[in-house]
């Protein structure tokens, strides 16, 4: 096969979330023209999620690439780094306050950020309402992506970016993500400030985390007054289905919630019965560790279509670095199969791969002194 020059070659990029749109960026940057293709039908269609903390090592890092960590900063909430870790009895057992100027790891909506993305492409690089069925083609190139629609496309490279069950992982590897035990079920509060101001005092202006060993609640702050409550328990992936419960049944499922969390302090439960709307599922899956693939001319990952992990902070940062080196990599080499190969060796994926496997039964657990320590000082048995 005859490698294109990076420059002349045909990309396209499987999902327009922040790695996907990372990439494209640093490649506009560059001087390299890149096509993102989404199932959604536009950028406007789905709820992005909660709230990202971007790490100066990784997710801040590609932004610099990018030339919109500037643009970052004035989006982000840099005091919605505190984090409270809280005991089921309600009891504040370690506090962690950023310090003045603290940039390490500040908030910023999803939506923003990917809205910030967005506008820091050219109009029509992305293309909506673009659901990929298929790569197919010659190894010797060029690659054919088929759409759903039926309509296809061929391309000298085809980068996936396109999450948990992504359709490019499976032109390079049998890995299929498994369930970790252990899933989320997310409750949305609204108007915090006036319709919901106790939990807003116990939860601070960042996060608050509680466990007992088989469930948890993991709070979070997002703007606009806004804040999100994931409930973490070990359930099977189809819990609902196996109690008779549908998606919309929110009394019953608070019901059955309010059963699970029996003994926890009422200002707690409040997260499960005060929630503005329905609850949303959302079952925790990873992909085996260490995930590696076999050279495949004109295909490549980013992001969780390549190292989906438990959410302990490491994804969508580790998916921006991925999306940053993929595109620095083929800015600088003469082929785009030089760049590919040169990418794919670099070990951090694997490394924290590793160290997170697992990590969804960490959510669970009841924190010991040395994770307390991580917060910068105790406050064990001061009530919130």
């Amino acid at each position: 096969m005859n490698s294109p020059t990076p420059a002349n070659a045909r990309i396209s990029i499987i999902g327009a979330g922040p790695g996907g749109l990372t990439c494209a960026r640093v490649l506009r940057q560059h001087g390299i023209a890149a096509t993102v293709y989404d199932r959604e039908p536009d950028a406007a269609s789905r709820d992005q999620g909660g709230s990202l903390d971007l790490h100066e090592e990784d997710g801040q890092l590609a932004l610099r690439e990018a030339g919109l960590l500037a643009e970052f900063y004035a989006l982000a909430r840099t005091e919605s780094q505190e984090e409270r870790r809280i005991d089921p009895a309600g009891r504040l057992l370690g506090h962690r306050l950023p310090d003045e100027g603290e940039t390490a790891r500040p908030e910023i909506d999803r939506g923003q950020l990917r809205d910030m993305l967005l506008r820091s492409l050219d109009e029509g690089a992305v293309r909506w309402g673009r659901a990929l069925a298929s790569v197919g083609g010659p190894a010797e190139g060029p690659r054919t992506l088929t759409f759903t629609d039926g309509s296809t496309v061929e391309t000298d490279l085809v980068i996936g970016a396109d999450g948990a069950f992504s359709r490019v992982r499976a032109a390079v590897s049998a890995a299929v993500p498994r369930y970790t035990g252990v899933g989320f079920l997310e409750a949305w509060f609204d108007d915090m400030e006036v319709a919901h101001p106790e939990l807003s005092a116990l939860v601070g202006k960042g996060s608050a985390h509680v466990s007992d060993g088989e469930r948890g609640l993991f709070a979070q702050r997002s703007s606009g007054g806004h804040l999100r409550v994931y409930l973490m328990r070990r359930v099977p992936a189809d819990w609902l289905a196996e109690g008779g419960l549908r998606p919309d049944d929110t009394d019953r499922i608070r019901a059955r919630l309010l059963g699970e969390y029996a003994g926890w302090a009422p200002e707690l439960l409040r997260m499960i019965t005060d929630n503005d709307g329905p609850y949303v599922d959302r079952p925790l899956f990873a992909l085996p560790v260490p995930h590696t693939w076999p050279p495949a001319p004109g295909l490549t990952l980013l992001g969780d279509a390549a190292h989906l992990m438990p959410p302990l902070g490491a994804g969508v940062n580790l998916a921006m670095l991925d999306a940053a080196e993929l595109a620095l990599a083929l800015a600088g080499s003469a082929t785009v199969e030089d760049a590919v190969r040169g990418y794919e060796v670099l070990p951090r994926s694997a490394e924290i791969a590793g160290m997170l496997d697992g990590g969804a039964e960490f959510l669970l657990k009841v924190p010991d002194a040395d994770e307390l320590a991580r917060y910068g000082r105790s406050d064990a048995g001061l009530a919130v």
